[in-house]
């Protein structure tokens, strides 16, 4: 998606608890094994102990507005999105958020668009801050992220394939075209696709159930996987992936008026999967497609569920690797299944 002008990324950030949980912890409970850990690649991920999701975003939500002097009373709009359980049911974590912060004027909005929510978010935000027309155009918006994989009702290590859970909350503050700001990244373009026949995947064969995990104690993307891959195959999946990925890429250089050779194009922010789930999927598509050298943030934290995305841009913001004019692709997955990349650029100084 072209976006009208572009939209600042003014400040963001990625919060961890300071517990880790290692990988060879579940390998000695017999609950992974040795050859999938090693096709994950992550020594350990953040594990929440106490925190609960909410209040992960909003540590992180409160750091990102502090790093710039962002005030609650500034915000017109702010947006959760998770993956997993938030602690209560018929409860919206997004208004808890924003009362949290003191964002009292500010109108909160739920996303749930599973892994893939992070980005959702943004591009919903960026929506409402360049859209003309009649009424007041929201000025500035706050999106955050936050997801606790912990047992008994999910596996960070073994309730899927070729992911690994970390626990942790992001936050990023965008600001429209009309707000005072000194830049810190500017949001040129955003482009999703969508797969909705993929959605058997975490589905699978089981029976709609009255309650959740009422078919099975524990979240097992592997038992729904496995049950559609019996029925459809690998192949298609791997067909739509790669198609999905290029159509990504392109939509999104082309929204930002770049091309794949593009000088300006330095970075591919990598979502956050294993290891071999990245070199089978991601590593050579970007390769085929694209000039841009890919970054993997993800060794240290793991698929930060909504997250990835924003969590990318706040890991860009830090490391300071982009030059003025340079641009950098951050992408994430989500089941369902869609795929979204983010263009974002370094402001001429």
């Amino acid at each position: 998606m072209r976006l009208a002008e572009p939209v600042s990324i003014t400040a963001a950030a990625l919060w961890l608890p300071e517990e880790r949980d290692r990988v060879e912890c579940a390998v000695q409970e017999g609950r992974l094994t040795p050859r999938h850990a090693r096709d994950l690649g992550h020594e350990d991920v953040p594990a929440a102990v106490e925190e609960t999701a909410p209040d992960m975003a909003v540590a992180a939500a409160r750091k990102a507005m502090d790093a710039v002097g962002v005030q609650p009373k500034e915000l017109d709009l702010t947006f959760h999105a998770s993956m997993y359980y938030q602690g209560h049911d018929l409860w919206s974590p997004a208004h808890y958020i924003a009362h949290r912060i003191g964002a009292d004027r500010a109108l909160p909005i739920g996303i749930q668009q599973v892994c893939n929510g992070g980005s959702t978010a943004i591009q919903l935000a960026s929506t409402y801050l360049t859209a003309g027309g009649g009424g007041v155009t929201p000025r500035r918006a706050l999106v955050t992220t936050a997801d606790r994989f912990t047992a008994p009702g999910f596996d960070r290590w073994a309730s899927d394939y070729g992911v690994a859970y970390g626990d942790g909350g992001t936050a990023v503050v965008l600001s429209g075209p009309g707000a005072e700001t000194d830049d810190g990244l500017l949001l040129r373009s955003t482009a999703s696709t969508a797969a909705a026949e993929l959605e058997a995947m975490h589905r699978g064969v089981d029976p709609f159930a009255p309650v959740s995990r009422g078919v099975r104690d524990r979240v097992d993307m592997r038992v729904t996987k496995r049950a559609y891959l019996r029925e459809h195959g690998n192949e298609r999946f791997v067909e739509v992936n790669r198609r999905s990925i290029r159509t990504i890429i392109t939509d999104a250089l082309d929204g930002a008026g770049m091309h794949p050779g593009d000088p300006r194009l330095r970075y591919a922010v990598l979502p956050r999967f294993g290891r071999k789930t990245l070199q089978d999927s991601w590593l050579t598509i970007l390769a085929e497609e694209t000039t841009a050298e890919p970054l993997d943030f993800g060794r240290a934290t793991g698929h930060l569920g909504a997250g990835d995305a924003v969590a990318g841009l706040a890991d860009l913001l830090e490391a300071d690797v982009l030059a003025p004019g340079e641009a950098a692709l951050v992408f994430s997955a989500g089941a369902g299944f869609t795929w979204s990349c983010l263009l974002v650029q370094a402001p001429e100084r």
